[in-house]
């Protein structure tokens, strides 16, 4: 069965934390349109803070993705790893896995906070989205509300 991940990694420091740069951070989208040919690839799309946000388009190979994928009984079984656990500001324990049956798609968001070690630096955030549709889907499913959105963003003061 066809299966259809784009990853989407929004980067910022605690320069767009407020005002205009956090305006222009949270208009991001968490959806785009998917290229035709995806087999066997995920759509990958970069957003940073030091370029105003805008995408940058790739694709990388599905084990490249922090995504496990697995099929089983006529269902795609959906969980983002979670790497690195440093990174991970304080939340509950984490959702279970979500199983798609074909024409289904996730949405499954989660959040990162990063200092350097000798506390040089300051705060670095970023926002993963991971967006898995499971059977054929146009080039368009994820700009449409999801069959399932699941929400893991934790606090990143």
């Amino acid at each position: 069965m066809e299966i259809t991940v784009q990853w989407i990694r929004t980067s910022w420091t605690k320069q767009s934390r407020g005002g205009e740069a956090a305006a222009r951070r949270n208009a991001a989208p968490v959806g785009f349109p998917v290229p035709q040919a995806r087999a066997s690839f995920a759509h990958v799309v970069r957003m940073h803070e030091r370029d105003g946000f805008e995408p940058r388009e790739g694709r990388e190979e599905l084990r490249g993705v922090d995504v496990g994928l697995r099929e089983a009984d006529g269902r795609l079984r959906v969980l983002p790893r979670v790497d690195p656990l440093f990174g991970l500001p304080p939340r509950p324990r984490r959702p279970p896995a979500v199983r798609l049956v074909p024409g289904q798609w996730v949405r499954w968001q989660l959040n990162y906070r990063f200092s350097s070690a000798a506390g040089v630096r300051d705060w670095s955030y970023w926002l993963d989205t991971f967006n898995v549709a499971y059977g054929p889907v146009d080039t368009d499913v994820f700009l449409s509300a999801p069959t399932v959105l699941i929400d893991e963003c934790g606090p990143v003061r």
